[in-house]
């Protein structure tokens, strides 16, 4: 393991130095790849799950298991796509930064959540307004 594997971003540093974008971009790319390489096992195992059933429970558990592979593939091209967004805000030199209030994001948010463009109170605030705009 290099020492660059072993980074983790810290307070003491300047907020999103290029060590800390260089890391949440490798961060991000890593768990695209990752994500990636599932969906291309998910295809092989749908075209291979194509039989026919006779067994009509067999049938509905096969159906079952196709439809919410098919959810969890369609969660993550969500996701794929907010990687590539945080991507393109590393890229602008957006990210880190709260879309609402332009404040820093917490490293431990964005080391839960890489994908995050709200800090914890700004997100906070905007789920008690679904909330709220929920119950009407």
């Amino acid at each position: 393991m290099s020492i660059e594997e072993a980074y983790r971003p810290h307070d003491g540093e300047p907020f999103m130095s290029d060590r800390q974008l260089a890391y949440f971009k490798q961060k991000l790319l890593d768990w695209k790849d990752d994500i990636l390489r599932e969906s291309r096992g998910t295809v092989v195992n749908l075209q291979a799950e194509t039989e026919n059933h006779p067994d009509l429970v067999d049938r509905a558990s096969s159906e079952s298991d196709r439809a919410l592979e098919l959810r969890t593939r369609d969660r993550q091209r969500k996701l794929i796509s907010k990687i590539d967004d945080a991507l393109r805000r590393i890229e602008d030199g957006s990210y880190g930064y709260c879309e609402d209030t332009g404040e820093p994001i917490s490293l431990g948010r964005l080391e839960a959540r890489p994908t995050a463009t709200l800090s914890v109170e700004a997100q906070e605030r905007h789920e008690r307004r679904e909330r709220v705009h929920r119950d009407d």
